[in-house]
């Protein structure tokens, strides 16, 4: 039995996730990418498991959950930048990490690219939220849900009780852009919940003063 077919004797699918043109997403990244994530992106499509882990998907909603957006290549550089000023110890290279997920807690999941040419080799990592500890998962992504989501492993970095409410998936509901933005956040809690999870997410954002509008924007849709 597979890790797809494990994961989903375990979570069942939704019935009709969108199609991707898988030929178009790597002629736009400039990479393959493994097979195990384009079968996992095929029978899930854009969503969450346990409303916890939510994988990037080119079709997803947001700016932050899109593989195709800018994240990936965001965080890269909020890596590079933490590495030359030692801010957190890593223990992989910046340069080798795609992220390709992230959780409700800010942490990110990134594939570790080598043998860049050999995508099917590419294993999973996950850093906790403020940077400072890191899991590595001897695996492909589709792997490490299926054991994660069957409690086989249990990243040190992911909250005890990810599983108590037992394994599915929710489908990312799409976003309606004829419906008008909501009012912008006012008061001093909102603003900071808002400066928190954009940090957690890749965002520069300044400690006072204005929130910039694409980060309050990205925040009303995710909400």
């Amino acid at each position: 039995m597979t890790s797809l077919e494990d994961l989903t004797r375990l979570v069942p699918p939704p019935a009709s996730p969108p199609p991707t043109d898988w030929n178009a997403v790597e002629a736009l990244l400039g990479t393959r990418l493994p097979d195990d994530y384009k079968q996992l992106a095929d029978t899930y499509g854009p969503g969450a498991f346990c409303d916890f882990v939510r994988l990037y998907h080119p079709h997803g909603p947001t700016e932050w959950v899109d593989l195709t957006g800018p994240m990936p290549a965001r965080l890269r550089g909020q890596l590079e930048t933490d590495r030359a000023g030692g801010t957190y110890p890593m223990p992989h290279a910046p340069e080798d990490l795609f992220a390709v997920g992230v959780t409700d807690n800010g942490n990110h999941l990134f594939w570790i690219t080598t043998p860049l040419e050999e995508p099917d080799a590419w294993r999973v990592t996950v850093n906790q939220a403020d940077g400072h500890a890191w899991y590595t998962y001897d695996g492909n992504l589709t792997s490490f849900l299926a054991s994660l989501l069957s409690g086989h492993v249990h990243p040190p970095v992911f909250p005890d009780g990810l599983l108590g409410n037992g394994a599915f998936f929710t489908p990312s509901r799409p976003v309606d852009e004829s419906t008008p933005p909501a009012p912008h956040p006012t008061g001093t809690t909102s603003r900071e919940v808002i400066r928190e999870r954009a940090r957690s997410h890749g965002y520069d954002v300044p400690d006072r003063g204005r929130i910039p509008g694409h980060v309050i924007q990205a925040w009303e849709q995710a909400q």
